[in-house]
């Protein structure tokens, strides 16, 4: 009986030396773990710390460089003579406005190839091109798109007019229409949308400032056919 105890006892010592003993482990893998922890989230701080400087050191820089104001825009007026140029078209062919001495030129401006603003102006042109035509108007339409942009653009609408390239700004710049321009918070220089109608003798007979895409080509078919009439 009394070794039946002993034995007992001891097993319950050994038993609770193995739950003293697990105890332990598990105190060392928590410690263990909470390191790893501790260490992962001071190199996450430490990178966004380095990230947060970068920002600040570019902010700075920025900053430091003064921001170059755009020169003032060319204003044209009715009755001045329109300026003259020679760029390429959609088809690469060399265009200048006095290849159409002795016939009016819509010249309009419009931001960029195959957006749904130009697109809509660019349509209603299209289909109302024979009106135009028949005051002895020609339609021109300008931006700064490449040449391979217009021809995708001519083809996607079926466009049946010139579209003219301007790159290096030449025309643009010479119209007054390139300007500096909000969107969204943002700045930047574009094309403000515009359109000069240009009579027989090379001079701004009408200048249409900020267009309005759903009405233009009415507004523009308007001022045409009492000239015609």
């Amino acid at each position: 009986m009394a070794k039946a105890k002993a034995r007992k006892k001891k097993m319950k010592a050994k038993a609770r030396k193995r739950v003293i003993k697990m105890k332990k482990k598990v105190r060392r893998a928590v410690k263990k773990t909470a390191r790893k922890v501790v260490k992962a989230r001071a190199r996450q701080a430490r990178a966004k710390a380095k990230k947060v400087k970068r920002i600040v050191r570019v902010a700075k820089k920025e900053a430091a460089v003064p921001i170059k104001a755009p020169a003032p825009a060319v204003e044209i007026r009715v009755g001045d003579p329109a300026p003259d140029f020679s760029v390429e078209d959609d088809s690469g062919r060399q265009v200048s406005l006095s290849d159409f001495r002795g016939k009016k030129v819509v010249l309009y401006f419009y931001p960029k190839d195959d957006t749904p603003g130009c697109t809509i102006e660019a349509c209603a042109f299209r289909d109302g091109l024979s009106q135009i035509e028949a005051t002895g108007t020609a339609v021109l339409g300008v931006s700064v798109d490449s040449v391979d942009s217009h021809q995708n653009f001519k083809q996607k609408f079926s466009l049946n007019f010139p579209l003219l390239s301007d790159p290096d700004k030449e025309i643009v710049q010479k119209y007054g229409v390139w300007k500096l321009r909000s969107m969204y918070g943002r700045e930047f220089m574009g094309i403000e949308r515009t359109t000069f109608l240009i009579d027989e003798e090379g001079r701004i007979a009408r200048v249409f400032p900020r267009v309005d895409v759903n009405v233009h080509y009415q507004e523009v078919l308007g001022a045409l056919q009492p000239a015609a009439a």
